[in-house]
């Protein structure tokens, strides 16, 4: 495990949090507008939307941010990458799935349930591009320089400017 966080663990952490708070909105706007839409289905379907919508969109977050843990391990890149597909195959089978499970229940009205599921969609993604241009990190983070521990005053033989032979 790496004892250094790969550069884009603090951006994930960050828009999940943010996800999870527009999700909280989202859920109550949903219930309240599919309830005067549609009565109790619509409530129903639009809590579904939002909750489906939040649990796909958290999962491929939460992949690689599991995924980050192994950041340094010289099995880095097939783990994260086996992680990551993983978590696509598991949104899979849980989209076949929901599917089925939803497509004959009495209680979905279908058109509350599709509105709140792509508001839903839009609004991580809206929170996605926010965090990711207000995020301030370096072009090459996770890279260490040469001397870069180095960090020696005037006494210090690493730049001295003396020729060495």
């Amino acid at each position: 495990m790496s004892p250094h966080p790969v550069s884009s663990t603090p951006i994930l952490r960050t828009a999940l949090v943010w996800s999870g708070a527009v999700t909280a909105v989202l859920a109550i706007a949903a219930a309240v507008i599919g309830f005067l839409v549609a009565g109790a289905e619509g409530l129903w379907s639009g809590l579904a939307g939002v909750l489906i919508a939040a649990v796909f969109l958290g999962i491929t977050a939460a992949s690689i941010l599991i995924a980050n843990r192994w950041y340094g391990d010289p099995l880095y890149v097939p783990v994260f990458f086996g992680i990551v597909l993983g978590g696509w195959l598991l949104k899979l089978v849980l989209f076949i799935v929901a599917l089925l499970v939803l497509r004959d229940q009495a209680w979905v009205a279908p058109a509350v349930f599709f509105v709140a599921l792509v508001v839903s969609v839009m609004a991580s993604l809206a929170v996605d591009v926010v965090v990711l241009l207000k995020m301030r990190i370096p072009h090459v983070s996770d890279v260490s320089l040469p001397g870069a521990d180095d960090r020696g005053g005037p006494d210090s033989d690493a730049d001295s400017g003396a020729p060495r032979v």
